[in-house]
C-alpha cells in the first residue's frame, strides 16, 4: 500500500482523544460561566424583555370588551358617523356582566391615553345593569346616550376602536408627545399635554454639562494624580475614593443645606462681598448640575487615572527636548495619547447621569426633573407602569445608540486629536 495514503490508527485514536478532551474543556467552562450567565439573564436581560413587554401591553381591553371589540373593528372612524346600535348593545351588555374590577381595570388604561375616560366608562358601568339583556339595541343606544351624551360622539368609540388590539404603540407615542386621532392617524399632542421632549431634551442637556464639568474638573485631578509619586498619590486616591464610603443620598442631602438660602455658601459669598443678599442656588438646574457633577466626579478622574498611569513620559521630555515647549508638548504629545480615557470617562459620565433620580429629585425644581423622575412617578404614584415601561425603553434605546455611536467613532484607540 502506498505509504501517502495509509491510514495510522495510532493518529486516529490521538485526534479522537484530543477532541474529546476540548470538548470536556468547553463543557467545563460552560459550567463555570452559568452562574454568571443566570444571574446576568434574571437581573438584567429579563426585565428588560418584560419592560419591552409591559410597553407595549393592551390586552385588558380586548380581554374585558371583545364582543364591542369586534363590532368596533368593522366601523369605519372616518366616516364621522357614529357606531351601529348593536355597538352600544354590545358595549352596555359587557360592562353589566363584567365585574367591577376588570372594567375599573379596563377604564383606568383607557385615561392613559384619553383624559376623562376613566370617568365616562366608569359611570356608564354603574349606571347600566342587566336589563339591557332584554332592551333592543336602539333602546340601549338612546340609554347610553342619556347617561352621557359624549357616547353620542364618534371619540369615545375611536378611543376604544384604537386600543382594541392585544399590542399597542400608544405608550411610545405618549412618551414623544404624540397620540392616535380620532380616525387612527397620528398626531401632535396639544400644547398644554406636551411634555416629554422637553423632558428627554433636558436630560441630555443636563448630563451633557456635567459630563463636560467632570472632564474639565477631572483632568488636571488625574493627570496630578498620575504625575507625583507614588506615596503622596495613594494618599491622595484616598480622598478621591472617600465619596464611594458615602451613600448618594446623603452626598445629595448634604448638598441642600450647603446650597440653601442660609446654608455655608450663601454665608461665605456674603461675607466676602460677593452677594449683596442670599441667592436661590437650591431646588433649581444650578444645584442639580453642582451635585450631579459633585456625586460623577470620581468615575471621570478614576477613568483618566487609569490611562494617563500608563503614559510614558519619556515622549514629553522628547518633545521638549526637540524645541517644544510644555504647551505645546501637552497638546501634541501627551492629551493625544489619554484620549482613550477622556472618551471612556466621558461615556461613563454621560450614560451614568442619564439615569439619575436621587440627585435632580431632591436638588432641583419642577422644571429640573430628568427622565427618571417620571418612570418612577408612573411606577409610584400613577400607576401607569405602560408608559412607565416605554420611558425606560427609550432611554434604554437611547443609551444603547449613543453607545454605539461611541464605539464607531472611537473603536478601541479613543478619539483622535487633528
Amino acid at each position: 500500500m502506498d505509504s501517502s495514503i495509509a491510514v495510522n490508527p495510532l493518529g486516529i485514536s490521538l485526534v479522537k482523544r484530543l477532541r474529546k478532551s476540548e470538548y470536556r474543556n468547553r463543557l467545563k467552562a460552560l459550567g463555570l460561566v452559568a452562574p454568571l450567565l443566570a444571574f446576568i439573564f434574571v437581573t438584567f436581560l429579563f426585565p428588560i424583555v418584560q419592560l419591552l413587554f409591559t410597553s407595549v401591553d393592551n390586552t385588558v381591553v380586548p380581554r374585558t370588551i371583545p364582543v364591542t371589540v369586534g363590532l368596533l373593528s368593522q366601523w369605519d372612524p372616518h366616516s364621522q358617523r357614529l357606531p351601529d346600535a348593536e355597538v352600544y348593545k354590545a358595549f352596555a351588555t359587557e360592562l353589566a356582566s363584567g365585574t367591577n374590577l376588570e372594567i375599573s381595570k379596563m377604564a383606568a388604561h383607557l385615561n392613559y391615553f384619553e383624559s376623562g375616560a376613566r370617568s365616562l366608562v366608569v359611570r356608564t358601568a354603574r349606571a347600566v345593569d342587566k336589563s339591557v339583556y332584554q332592551e333592543s339595541a336602539e333602546a340601549v343606544r338612546d340609554r347610553l346616550i342619556d347617561i352621557d351624551g359624549k357616547w353620542g360622539e364618534p371619540q369615545p368609540w375611536a378611543l376604544i376602536r384604537n386600543y382594541s388590539g392585544e399590542h399597542t404603540a400608544g405608550f411610545y407615542l405618549t412618551s414623544l408627545d404624540l397620540r392616535y386621532a380620532a380616525d387612527g392617524s397620528i398626531e401632535a399632542q396639544t400644547p398644554e399635554a406636551s411634555l416629554y421632549r422637553n423632558v428627554f431634551g433636558r436630560t441630555f442637556m443636563i448630563s451633557a454639562l456635567v459630563t463636560a464639568l467632570c472632564l474639565l474638573l477631572g483632568y488636571p485631578v488625574a493627570y496630578l494624580l498620575a504625575s507625583i509619586p507614588a506615596r503622596i498619590g495613594n494618599l491622595l486616591m484616598i480622598l478621591v475614593l472617600l465619596p464611594f464610603w458615602t451613600a448618594i443620598l446623603v452626598r445629595t442631602t448634604a448638598w441642600v443645606v450647603l446650597l440653601q438660602s442660609e446654608g455655608v455658601i450663601n454665608d461665605a459669598l456674603l461675607a466676602l462681598g460677593i452677594f449683596d443678599e442670599p441667592h436661590q442656588l437650591i431646588f433649581n438646574r444650578f444645584g442639580v448640575i453642582v451635585a450631579m457633577t459633585h456625586i460623577l466626579l470620581p468615575y471621570a478622574i478614576l477613568s483618566l487615572y487609569s490611562v494617563m498611569k500608563g503614559v510614558s513620559p519619556v515622549y514629553v521630555r522628547a518633545a521638549r527636548s526637540l524645541g517644544a515647549g510644555p504647551v505645546k508638548s501637552f497638546f501634541a504629545v501627551y492629551l493625544p495619547q489619554t484620549m482613550p480615557g477622556v472618551s471612556a470617562a466621558g461615556m461613563l459620565v454621560f450614560i451614568l447621569a442619564l439615569g439619575y433620580y436621587i440627585t435632580p429629585a431632591m436638588v432641583g425644581g419642577g422644571e429640573d426633573q430628568m427622565v427618571s423622575y417620571f418612570v418612577a412617578e408612573h411606577v409610584n404614584t400613577t400607576l401607569n407602569w405602560g408608559l412607565a415601561s416605554a420611558l425606560g425603553m427609550l432611554l434604554l434605546v437611547s443609551v444603547v445608540v449613543l453607545y454605539g455611536i461611541y464605539t464607531r467613532l472611537v473603536g478601541g484607540n479613543g478619539l483622535k486629536l487633528g
